[in-house]
């Protein structure tokens, strides 16, 4: 039985008639729910949860560790609620706004919304967009987050196996690479950069000798990538040779990065709020590009003189 509190314009709803049905879409951290039951027997649920009228029942979208907290606390077992307006696009979607400028969304929750949001409701991926409020492309990433993955990438990153930096460079290779690939990252405990390197190799690779090459021999197979510049100290070279030649190199491994990222990721990870702060960066960079290659190519000329 609902008791409407008109101060807060809140209710105390018991946990038996609470419909739970969308914490599919949530991931369980044990550390956090624990912290959640301390700070519960110590101070009470200091902010209401917010449920939905979904099919006549209330059905909770955010306060899932509240609901588990206050489940096992005494006395009378309710959870003070919010009931907000809205159909189940818009339920789901507050599973993401609410959270967005609080306890960031991860990545294979945000996919699990969108690809509810498009497969389930039936939404476009442009109508989802508008609905959280991203890009497009956003939408685009998360949803092949998990329909681009092979099936046993995608059974290991919801058990948590397989983080979601590799899962999204699994996704840039056919499905049929993405086991060989996993295992050669687990066998050769490989980083995220190392692992962004060989699906580069891989992608470039014309082959299936040089595939599987790369995939038994990931590491020297990206050292061999790199070509002769010097990454340490070079006798050969005079003291700013050598300064300049190791600059050259961190330059081009972060330029490398960026490109990669511009490339395949690039707005589909940011949010509208970040536009306008990263526009002047990316607008200064879009300048010196230019005139450091400019500046490039004069004194590559000036080399080639006798």
């Amino acid at each position: 039985m609902m008791q409407p509190d008109q101060e807060q314009a809140t209710m105390f709803l018991p946990l038996g008639e609470i419909d739970l049905s969308l914490r599919r879409y949530r991931l369980q951290a044990a550390e956090a729910e624990e912290a959640m039951l301390r700070s519960v027997r110590r101070y009470g649920q200091l902010t209401p949860a917010a449920v939905f009228a979904l099919e006549g029942r209330l059905t909770l979208v955010d306060g899932f560790k509240r609901h588990t907290a206050m489940s096992q606390v005494g006395g009378v077992p309710t959870l003070w609620v919010r009931r907000l307006p809205g159909d189940a696009s818009a339920a789901k979607a507050a599973m993401y706004v609410l959270n967005a400028n609080s306890r960031r969304v991860q990545l294979l929750e945000e996919a699990w919304i969108v690809r509810a949001l498009v497969r389930e409701d039936g939404l476009s991926q442009p109508a989802v967009a508008e609905l959280l409020g991203c890009h497009k492309s956003w939408v685009c990433r998360r949803l092949a987050l998990l329909e681009k993955l092979s099936e046993p990438a995608r059974e290991d990153l919801a058990l948590g196996l397989v983080s979601p930096t590799l899962a999204r460079q699994l996704t840039r290779l056919p499905a049929g690479n993405q086991t060989a690939v996993l295992e050669a990252a687990r066998r050769e405990s490989l980083t995220s950069a190392e692992l962004r390197g060989v699906v580069d190799l891989l992608l470039a690779s014309g082959t299936d000798e040089k595939q599987r090459y790369v995939l038994e021999h990931p590491r020297q197979a990206l050292r061999e990538s790199e070509g002769p510049l010097p990454r340490s100290w070079d006798p050969r070279m005079s003291l700013a040779g050598n300064r300049i030649a190791i600059q050259l190199a961190k330059l081009l491994d972060q330029l490398g990065g960026l490109q990669t990222w511009l490339r395949y990721r690039g707005r589909g990870v940011l949010h509208l709020r970040d536009r306008e702060p990263l526009k002047p960066g990316f607008e200064q960079l879009s300048q010196d590009a230019r005139s450091v290659a400019e500046l490039t190519e004069d004194f590559l000329r000036e080399l080639e003189l006798p």
